[in-house]
């Protein structure tokens, strides 16, 4: 059997995906969260083969938690499955030592199969995302960029940000004018869409 434990915000399609996999012989679902801190305690817990992660989760999104899981139970292989078939995420989804990635509209057998290919050692990724994040290139933010990005995203203030950061209010707004600069926008939440359009925060 192959251990399987879900982690995904939405109780209704949590609970669907539990259910479907249930179906197969060969999966058993040991363990079900509803956010990405929960996932890497019932990881550690677990232990599953396979740990399939959303990625817009409150808290801890699906891209730390996958992160955080690779460390604490190595012989588990991540799955990212998301509604955002965004470039910037499969990237930054591979960098977190994610094993597949799966748009969330994908055929449930499809899933299925995909769990065994990982639990296998494969690693299997969407090909139209794929193909889109070859053209679409690198992020280009730091990580630091993105941290000053993400803090302003509700519109925090440059003083503010500089304290939930710790850094100075200069550093601050050189980290935005860059960030502002990189993704090519006109202000602060021009370039926060932007980022977020490409799964780059």
């Amino acid at each position: 059997m192959i251990r399987v434990m879900l982690a995904e915000d939405q109780g209704m399609v949590r609970g669907a995906l539990a259910t479907l996999l249930g179906l197969e012989d060969d999966l058993d679902v040991v363990a079900e969260a509803a956010g990405g801190a929960e996932a890497v305690l019932l990881a550690r817990r677990e232990r599953p083969d396979v740990a399939l992660l959303d990625i817009e989760m409150p808290g801890k999104d699906g891209l730390a938690a996958a992160a955080e899981i690779r460390d604490a139970v190595p012989s588990c292989r991540v799955m990212i499955l998301t509604t955002f078939g965004r470039p910037g995420y499969l990237r930054r989804a591979m960098e977190a030592g994610a094993s597949a990635f799966l748009v969330k509209d994908s055929p449930a057998r499809e899933l299925a199969a995909a769990i065994r290919r990982v639990a296998a050692g494969e690693r299997v990724i969407d090909p139209n995302l794929a193909a889109a994040a070859l053209s679409a290139g690198p992020n280009p933010l730091s990580p630091r960029e993105r941290d000053v990005l993400t803090a302003g995203a509700d519109g925090s203030t440059i003083a503010d940000i500089a304290g939930r950061l710790h850094l100075s209010e200069g550093t601050v707004r050189n980290y935005l004018s860059s960030a502002i600069n990189k993704v090519g926008a006109r202000n602060r939440i021009e370039a926060v869409h932007t980022a977020r359009a490409q799964g780059w925060l």
